[in-house]
């Protein structure tokens, strides 16, 4: 079908909209953690997976992290064992870190993998064992008792990162791979620790000094009270969100996150829904971008959007 004259002009405005963003990226490194409750079907997947191979065309090296929770619970669910959370932490004891080793390093991995190169692109996949890229340890949550004593809790093979091995990674993305990272770490003792992915990327992002740390994740960003969409917010003002109560519960963690990445040297956080077609690009490549944007910049207004 021939193209109308109002659609050239629309597909005109766009590509010069770009072209800015384009220019301004080239050759910068954007650390992109893809949650597993985004992974919601073929055509957000597909789609998911043509932003990333658009990315590197255009001379921005993408690296991905990826999640997996939910496709952990469904295999622990269908193998009769119940999944077990305290504070938001999967409990991963050794059957439990089993699968998901299968899931995070085997299925999902291989399945992003996959479509990246189904959709043009040149994607390696890698878990933190491979190459030593994530060096981990043994993370212990603390709970406060009602007699003010801190109690240690070990909820088994789940861990935090020690350290970032940069040069697997600087060497795939130098040869024009794409790599693709299940967050799996291993410890010194050789042991295998699953670690959440918003953590992991945010690492991987400081340890590269990444251009960008985008969470695409199932929430449309952080929201204010009236559930407006927050964005360009500067760290100090998710600290005073924080501090007032705006930001609590689940999102806590994910905005350490981002706040901790910016904190580290990386220019800018992105937090948005992963399942809106095109998430990826609409944030790196247009002047409204999606979501909420976090930065160390001064003089960045506060937008609410519905």
């Amino acid at each position: 079908m021939a193209l109308t004259r109002e659609s050239a002009l629309n597909i005109a405005k766009v590509l010069t909209e770009a072209l800015p963003y384009i220019q301004r990226f080239h050759g910068k490194t954007v650390v992109v953690k893809y949650g597993g409750n985004a992974m919601t079907g073929d055509d957000t997947e597909d789609s998911f997976a043509r932003d990333i191979v658009l990315l590197k065309t255009v001379g921005i090296n993408p690296v991905v992290v990826h999640g997996g929770g939910p496709q952990i619970g469904e295999l622990l669910k269908r193998m009769g064992k119940e999944s077990e959370f305290i504070d938001g932490m999967r409990v991963t004891d050794d059957e439990t870190m089993d699968v998901a080793e299968m899931v995070l390093g085997g299925k999902v991995n291989k399945a992003i993998v996959n479509r990246i190169n189904q959709n043009g692109g040149r994607a390696i996949g890698l878990t933190g064992k491979d190459g030593n890229l994530i060096r981990a340890k043994k993370m212990f949550l603390s709970r406060v008792n009602a007699d003010g004593s801190i109690e240690q809790l070990d909820i088994g093979h789940v861990g935090e990162v020690v350290g970032i091995k940069t040069d697997v990674l600087d060497v795939l993305v130098n040869g024009g791979f794409i790599p693709v990272i299940a967050p799996i770490g291993v410890g010194d003792d050789g042991a295998s620790y699953n670690i959440n992915a918003d953590l992991v990327a945010g690492k991987v992002a400081e340890a590269l000094g990444a251009e960008k740390l985008i969470l695409a994740t199932n929430i449309p960003g952080v929201m204010d009270k009236q559930k407006n969409v927050l964005t360009g917010l500067s760290t100090a003002d998710v600290d005073e969100l924080i501090a007032d109560g705006t930001i609590y519960g689940g999102m806590l963690p994910k905005i350490a996150c981002a706040l901790d990445a910016v904190k580290g040297g990386v220019i800018s956080a992105h937090i948005f829904d992963g399942r809106v077609p095109h998430a990826t690009l609409l944030e790196v490549f247009t002047d409204e971008g999606m979501g909420t944007l976090i930065s160390n910049k001064k003089n960045i207004k506060v937008k609410r959007a519905t």
